[in-house]
């Protein structure tokens, strides 16, 4: 009996034993992984540390509770806080970016009220049903709506709340200095190492020298050197967020302080830049009509050729509008000549040449040969060609054979290139004048200009004139040559066509945000080519003296993104650093270690552990590393065999 229990008791103990160095090693084999997760954490921590971006936080974060089974109320300022959050994040900008852009679509497809109030009533008159949904929503007035102004302030608030905090982040990362490097320079992505005869000091302020030549921020940190490159990445990156800005401020300048009106003049007649001088002018809210630039100019001639034969016939080759003019109210005169896409700058104010046509001049006469007006009468063009339609107007001045007073009109439709009578449609076939013909036909009563009505330049209204007859009882026409005369019936006078002048139309605009825009575009794309090609990257060179006396030199290299770059950046670096310390010749092994396998050296941070003793001895493979230098490029790959 006493013998069984004494063979129990030492069984038992002996399984105590055996568990308490089973839980010994687990406990050893804990600490040793804790330790490893740890260094792993404060690796990531360290490559988290390039970026500047604001870390975001969920609103469990914003209530200042982390434990509990659900999500605690976080108030009204937590709210506030929380959506003003979202509202700087990037995501958001980018959302709101791409709504503005959608919601330019409209804008561009409808016609708007703030560029051509005439299309937008025919728009009107022919879409019945689709004018109320477009009016309420505001789709006639893209530009200057509550949604489309909603959306652009929300984005200009989000891009300055996204690029404050940003900026102040980056300034900081600026002033500091690069970190130590890390304990284990062997986890990072690119690492090379070597032994050297030179002194450990040596090695360190050859480093500095060729990191500096590199353009690398670095400094002398316990037995290494720390080194920094790419601050740029991050400047581009503030840089295109403020060029947007500046796009943004540059398009609401333009908006409000623009001003945009048209001119139509016959070769000989004048322009000055005053309100009442303009067929037509819009402005921003915010303009101010006393700040027109003072000038003024006289079309002296137009210049248009074409392309006589070819394929490409009628194509212009000459497009050229050739003025006189002048600064102020007493400047001197000054030639220019204005084309297309090149337009006369005077005080920031822009002349554009944007059309061309003709302008018969004719002469009417009444019933005893007198002389009742004699105008160049521009005709509006209606195809490539410049076959021209418009209304000769006689307002004042004429009466007919009994002394009445009475208003004269013709329709008129001119052809610059006439094909000839019997060969087809009266179209012109050129738009140089080689054939000009002018086709008229009579009215005579009430032109309905005294109502005070405005009415088109170029229609007549004949619902209270009356025909002149032919010989026929038709309605009087005729087809005129330069020099031909239309006599109107029973001897009521008559209208010559006494030639052909050439008008221009020309834009007159000044937009303050042009030149803004322009340079926050170009600012933009600037910065982000740096953001998107330069690499943010560390580098780190540590020089310790071995137990045999011999320098061990390690370089890591680190980089905010995977680059196939930074290992032959890094390779670049240590051929440099090699010149100053080279490699150190190999020694003899000694008698002990004969006939033992070769250490490796520690070369790549993916080589795989090695269990729990992998720490123990990585001091000793390092320090035992073969003489040359292993390049990052020749590395083995995660997993493979040593």
């Amino acid at each position: 009996m006493s013998k069984a229990n004494s063979s129990t008791d030492t069984g038992a103990d002996e399984r105590t034993d055996a568990s308490a160095r089973q839980d010994a090693g687990a406990g050893t084999r804990t600490d040793t992984g804790a330790d490893e997760r740890a260094q792993r954490r404060a690796d990531r921590a360290a490559g988290e540390r390039l970026s500047t971006a604001p870390r975001e936080e969920g609103p469990e974060a914003e209530s200042g509770s982390g434990s509990g089974g659900g999500v605690p109320a976080m108030g009204v300022i937590g709210w506030i806080r929380w959506f003003w959050r979202q509202l700087t994040s990037m995501r958001v900008a980018l959302i709101l970016l791409f709504l503005l852009s959608l919601g330019a679509i409209p804008g561009s497809l409808i016609p708007q009220t703030s560029v051509d109030d005439f299309k937008v009533q025919e728009f009107k008159d022919q879409h019945t049903t689709l004018t109320p949904i477009y009016e309420k929503l505001q789709l006639f007035d893209v530009y200057s709506s509550v949604w489309f102004s909603a959306i652009y302030i929300l984005l200009f608030v989000s891009l300055i709340g996204c690029i404050v905090p940003r900026t102040g982040q980056f300034v900081g990362q600026l002033r500091s200095r690069p970190p130590g490097a890390p304990k284990r320079l062997t986890r990072l992505p690119a690492y090379t190492t070597w032994r050297t005869e030179a002194d450990p000091e040596q090695v360190r302020e050859a480093a500095l020298g060729v990191l500096g030549k590199r353009r690398f921020r670095a400094h002398t940190v316990g037995d290494a050197v720390a080194a920094e490159k790419g601050y740029l990445r991050e400047a581009g990156n503030l840089v295109f967020h403020v060029a947007l800005i500046v796009m943004l401020v540059a398009f609401a300048t333009g908006q409000l302080f623009k001003s945009e009106g048209g001119k139509l003049v016959v070769e000989g007649d004048g322009f000055a830049n005053t309100l009442t001088q303009y067929d037509d002018f819009k402005s921003g809210s915010l303009y101010d009509s006393d700040t027109l630039a003072p000038f003024s100019f006289v079309l002296d001639k137009f210049v248009g050729t074409y392309e006589e034969s070819g394929p490409q016939r009628g194509t212009p080759r000459t497009f050229e509008a050739r003025v006189t003019y002048n600064k102020g109210a007493d400047g001197p005169d000054r030639k220019a000549v204005i084309r297309v896409n090149e337009p006369l700058v005077v005080d920031g104010t822009k002349v554009y040449l944007i059309a061309h046509g003709y302008a018969p001049v004719v002469t009417v006469r009444d019933s005893k040969g007198k002389v009742v007006s004699r105008n160049a009468v521009p005709l509006l063009p209606i195809d490539n060609n410049i076959t021209s339609t418009g209304a000769i107007k006689v307002m004042d001045g004429y009466r007919d054979k009994n002394g009445e007073k009475t208003q004269l009109g013709f329709k008129a439709f001119f052809v610059p290139t006439f094909a000839g009578h019997g060969k087809g449609e009266m179209f012109s076939q050129f738009p140089g004048a080689q054939y000009p013909v002018l086709a008229l036909s009579a009215y005579h009563g009430s032109l309905g200009v005294d109502s005070g009505l405005p009415q088109n330049v170029y229609q007549l209204d004949t619902s209270k004139m009356e025909e002149f007859k032919d010989e026929n009882g038709e309605l009087l026409k005729k087809m005129l040559r330069p020099g031909e005369k239309l006599d109107l019936s029973n001897g009521e006078g008559s209208i010559t066509f006494e030639g052909i002048e050439e008008w221009a139309s020309f834009q007159i605009s000044q937009q303050p945000g042009n030149g803004l825009a322009l340079g926050g575009a170009v600012a933009a794309i600037a910065g982000l080519a740096a953001s998107l090609f330069i690499q943010r990257r560390r580098v780190w060179v540590r020089a310790v003296r071995g137990a045999d006396g011999v320098t061990v030199v390690e370089m890591a290299g680190l980089g905010r993104s995977e680059s196939a770059k930074l290992p032959e950046e890094l390779g670049d670096l240590a051929a440099a650093l090699l010149t100053t310390a080279p490699v150190a010749a190999e020694k003899p092994e000694p008698a002990e270690m004969a006939g033992k396998p070769e250490k490796p050296a520690a070369s790549d941070a993916s080589a795989p552990s090695e269990g729990p003793d992998d720490a123990t001895h990585e001091d000793d493979a390092t320090n035992e590393a073969g003489s040359r230098p292993v390049h990052p490029a020749e590395a083995p790959a995660e997993g493979a065999e040593k």
